[in-house]
């Protein structure tokens, strides 16, 4: 049996992005992942299908595994002949247990590695505007826990030394003890008005910042409710808080957006949404299978090559990245469309046939199939061919308007945009929960996908801020029970977001 290896990885401190590339790749490699409760789930998501997934989360008061637990799993896990990874929140070696599970693997024998991670201790004061240290300011930082082993007699920390040894103290998980630590440092020596911060969730959409003196700082935490987990910071860089804010200023910072595109086509939304502040929840309702029929495809393509057709019209990216698979598997490419001009729905469509190197001749003012078929009907002569390469089950608005103006239509259904065959339970139970404060949709799948993924009970997202991403998409909407809020005025994603924005501020 090959011998097995233990990677300590440290998961950063709440943001996804902040994991290092290292720790990236060996979380790519694992056959088993042993992941703490501040890992953020999306890093899972990196994580090998086939991977084993094992969640060792603790909690003050509540431990899915205690820690002799968590050291014997990893040894076993290993001495199985698989690679692990102990992937923890921050870094290993910081206030992490990570020593401890070092010790257990050497004593067991057990090759490990580290991959250190970004900690807590600098990361959250740094996103909440706190630098800890600063030429003007402090010179000198500290870090040490506010949550001993609660099994010592007394605190092993020398309060009267660590009090004044650095100009910057961070105390990490010490919000439980926030009175007895900052009565502590007054004690020994620290002014009461020196400035002091608890960061809560820090890197995280949820994150909330309380800034006091050590004389009211436990008051005001405790009135606005903050549990952990957080960080203390005590010092004059507090002070720079209120200049150097920069994070949680986008205007949809803190709200909980669910996004119900397909996963391959959602990165540009949940992006835009993220840059805005937004905690993404990513639920894709639609999962895009091809079902062309190959003789139907061949017959179009062949008609196409020699010019029977006078338009090609494409209605959404898919059917251009479908068809031209097509035409890759059949050993042609974009020469077929010499002699044809090209209509695209929308400004998405137009780009990814752009991309490909077809300019589409014609892109209606608004992206819909009414605007289209209006355009094309002022185009297109009786009698002539028209290739309409889509999806199946299509409004038929289209085809309508150009038959009636004697256009002959050979519509080749490419695909049905489909409810996944795999859902993300987790997302899925936040929706049924309600833990949603908007729901986009960007397009009617998409909302009738999301209603069978509730089978049918759309009372969790009653009072949820419905935005979709044009007229026809909200009237599907609103068919299906939903209350919209907001119709974007440009039917695209940066459309949909700039919408969002300007209802978020209107909002606050």
């Amino acid at each position: 049996m090959a011998e097995g290896k233990v990677w300590l990885v440290g998961a950063g401190p709440g943001d996804p992005g902040l994991i290092t590339v290292a720790g990236l790749q060996r979380l790519s490699e694992a056959d088993v992942v042993v992941y703490d409760r501040l890992v953020s789930p999306k890093l899972l998501g990196h994580a090998r299908t086939d991977a084993e997934l094992i969640f060792a989360g603790k909690a003050v008061g509540d431990r899915a595994l205690e820690q002799n637990e968590i050291n014997a799993l990893l040894v076993a896990k290993a001495k199985e002949g698989k690679s692990v990874v102990r992937l923890k929140g921050g870094d290993p070696f910081v206030f992490g247990r990570g020593g401890e599970e070092a010790e257990a693997l050497v004593a067991a024998g057990v090759p490990f590695g580290v991959v250190p991670g970004v900690t807590s201790a600098i990361a959250a004061p740094a996103y909440a505007g706190i630098p800890l240290t600063h030429r003007d300011h402090a010179s000198s930082f500290l870090v040490a826990t506010g949550h001993e082993n609660p099994a010592k007699p007394e605190s092993a920390i020398e309060w009267q030394k660590l009090t004044t040894a650095a100009d910057t103290l961070v105390f990490m998980m010490g919000t439980q003890n926030l009175p007895d630590i900052v009565g502590r440092l007054v004690i020994h020596g620290r002014p009461e008005d020196t400035p002091a911060a608890v960061v809560r969730w820090g890197t995280t959409p949820e994150q909330r910042t309380v800034v006091g003196t050590l004389v009211d700082i436990a008051d005001k935490v405790k009135s606005a409710g903050l549990t952990p987990p957080a960080v203390l910071v005590v010092g004059d860089v507090v002070r720079l808080e209120e200049r150097l804010r920069w994070y949680g200023l986008g205007p949809l910072f803190g709200k909980r957006v669910l996004v119900t595109r397909a996963r391959h086509q959602a990165s540009a939304l949940v992006g835009s949404l993220a840059e805005e502040g937004a905690e993404v929840i990513e639920l894709p309702a639609i999962e895009i299978q091809p079902t062309a029929d190959k003789d139907e495809v061949e017959r179009a393509i062949s008609g196409l090559s020699l010019g029977e057709y006078a338009w090609v019209v494409f209605t959404s990216t898919n059917g251009v990245d479908l068809f031209f698979e097509h035409l890759h598997e059949r050993g042609q490419d974009a020469r077929v469309f010499h002699n044809v001009k090209v209509a695209a729905i929308g400004s998405a469509t137009a780009e990814e046939l752009d991309r490909r190197g077809i300019r589409a001749d014609l892109v209606p003012a608004e992206y819909i199939a009414e605007e289209l078929a209006a355009a094309l009907t002022e185009r297109v002569a009786a009698g002539q061919k028209v290739l309409l390469p889509r999806a199946q089950n299509a409004r038929p608005e289209l085809i309508e308007g150009l038959r009636a103006v004697g256009a002959q239509v050979d519509e080749v259904m490419l695909y049905v945009a489909a409810t996944p065959r795999e859902i993300d339970a987790e997302a899925l139970a936040r929706v049924k929960r309600g833990d949603v404060d908007v729901v986009t949709f960007a397009s009617s799948s998409t909302v009738r996908n999301l209603v069978q993924l509730l089978d049918g009970n759309i009372v969790p997202l009653k009072h949820t801020v419905v935005a979709c991403i044009g007229p026809i998409t909200a009237d599907t909407a609103r068919e299906h029970g939903f209350r919209v809020d907001i119709v974007a005025e440009e039917h695209t994603v940066a459309g949909l977001v700039r919408s969002l924005q300007e209802w978020s501020g209107r909002g606050r």
